[in-house]
């Protein structure tokens, strides 16, 4: 099936962004011919997505790393802006290995003989307020391994700085109290400097990490031949005279063709932060050059290795069986009962009791996906089995405002088309259109439809099966980002709250173009 974004353009040349959609704060690793990547899942589960390439410009989504977030109970409800932040993905001693910073409660690792596992539970490294962006460093020189984060001002009063520890080779033990190895106040002009990725190379130990913000940064490298310092910094990728803005975090990976690539996200607001592929090489004095002399790349010659077919992070799903595929994340860690299993093709959700039916931002079990490019539509056929008033289910786009699409079932007992929205300071949805009774000629199932066009104007639209065809509903909405998230594509099933079930609906034929 031909992807929705495609950075391959099949004449030896990619375009940038390789990854069109928020693969936030990615990090990358190159095992043998093989490429891995991971990125920020923040509240969503399961989370630490797991992506393969072979030549670093086409990926498939092959898994995540975690299941349920830790603390449990911390996350059984929605924490768009908390969770997951910045993973690092290494791999030594034939183990692949995840480090991570949850602001709230600390550093985390899971680690894995396989990428497709079985990983391990988190390991709690490092307790506290505001220690993010973690990444790893096992030196096979020497034997020894390290340990660098940056903090959130937000829980720690900290900002503007890394902090470097030694480690144990297992990753489960800091062999001191750690120290400030770069303070960016002591750097002229240099601010919110974060997501730092540990190497070494050439007798240095390298940091590269961002600063300056996210929406206007630039990537910076720091270098010192002693772990602990002193470092030397320089920018080596900024904006200039590009359109992409802030280029922020990434990483480094050598090919087994021994070229250099960097891989950096560009924060693009309700789209999230999509992923970048630049050259990488070294001068003359042995700093990076990243780009084109320090300016991202729009189009460049692909990284030099065997062809590859045109790839892309599976969006469409059929349900075979009534499972879901690996696109889709909950909103926050899953219960049992979310899902009805059955037979057949098709996703069949169960309608959840909430007291906070009149707000999808509130509900745990919104099973969602990425917007996979500026341009697409998206499509899916319903079903409302349950017989409950109030009960709900529809097509969502979902973010610090929210617009969905679907069936309710009346106090009469008679199934509605509805279109409802609610604006970023609204604390329950609205109308979007007048809702829409659904003839008995449909068989109880429509055609659900939104057309997403450049600034993430989202139009809505439906199909009863009465031979109308596609019909418009409601104004125009345009999504909008979470936090540090971008808006989301969401299927749901609600009921008020109540005793014992509350029936289900059906999903079918999702499919993006």
């Amino acid at each position: 099936m031909t992807p929705v974004w495609t950075a391959d353009l099949g004449d030896g040349t990619y375009r940038n962004p390789v990854l069109n959609a928020d693969w936030s704060d990615p990090d990358a690793v190159a095992v043998g011919e093989d490429f891995y990547l991971t990125a920020s899942s923040f509240g969503r589960a399961p989370g630490l997505p797991l992506l393969h390439s072979r030549d670093l410009v086409n990926w498939s989504l092959v898994g995540h790393a975690l299941d349920r977030l830790e603390p449990a109970a911390d996350f059984a409800a929605p924490r768009h802006d908390r969770g997951v932040w910045a993973p690092s993905l290494r791999y030594a001693d034939d183990r692949f290995w995840i480090f991570w910073g949850d602001p709230d409660h600390g550093i985390y690792q899971v680690n894995a003989e396989r990428v497709r596992g079985p990983w391990s539970a988190p390991h709690l490294l490092k307790a506290g307020k505001g220690l993010i962006d973690a990444c790893p460093l096992w030196d096979e020189r020497t034997g020894e391994a390290y340990l660098v984060h940056a903090w959130a001002k937000s829980r720690s009063g900290v900002k503007n700085r890394l902090t470097g520890h030694r480690m144990s080779r297992d990753g489960r033990t800091l062999l001191d109290e750690g120290r400030v190895i770069v303070d960016g106040d002591r750097i002229p002009g240099w601010f919110t400097l974060e997501g730092p990725k540990l190497y070494r190379h050439g007798g240095w130990f390298w940091i590269l990490a961002p600063a300056g913000g996210v929406d206007t940064g630039w990537q910076g490298a720091f270098r010192s031949r002693d772990f602990f310092g002193p470092y030397e910094e320089k920018v080596v990728l900024a904006q200039g005279g590009t359109d992409v803005n802030g280029p922020h975090q990434g990483g480094w990976v050598r090919t087994p063709a021994g070229e250099d690539w960097f891989l950096h996200f560009q924060a693009r607001g309700a789209y999230g932060r999509v992923v970048h592929l630049q050259p990488m090489a070294w001068d003359t004095d042995g700093w990076p050059v990243l780009g084109d002399r320090g300016e991202p790349v729009r189009v460049h010659r692909k990284p030099a290795a065997p062809p590859q077919p045109v790839e892309a992070p599976a969006t469409d799903d059929a349900f075979p069986g009534g499972r879901y595929g690996r696109q889709w994340q909950w909103t926050a860690n899953p219960r049992a009962g979310w899902t009805v299993e059955h037979g057949r093709d098709g996703l069949r959700l169960a309608c959840v009791r909430s007291a906070d039916a009149h707000d999808l931002r509130l509900l745990p079990h919104v099973l969602t996906q990425r917007l996979p490019a500026e341009t697409f539509t998206a499509g899916v056929s319903l079903s409302l089995e349950s017989a409950e008033p109030g009960a709900r289910a529809g097509l969502a786009v979902l973010g610090d405002a929210f617009s969905w699409i679907g069936l309710e079932r009346g106090a009469d007992g008679v199934v509605r088309l509805v279109h409802r929205f609610a604006e970023a300071v609204a604390e329950r949805e609205r109308e979007a259109a007048h809702a829409r009774v659904v003839p008995d000629s449909a068989g109880g199932r429509v055609r659900l439809r939104v057309e997403v066009a450049p600034g993430a104007r989202c139009r809505f639209a439906y199909d009863c099966g009465t031979g109308e065809g596609w019909r418009p509903s409601g104004p125009v909405f345009t999504a909008t980002p979470w936090r540090w998230v971008g808006a989301l594509l969401g299927l749901f099933a609600v009921a008020p709250e109540g005793q014992g079930g509350a029936g289900t609906a059906t999903f079918t034929g999702f499919h993006v173009n």
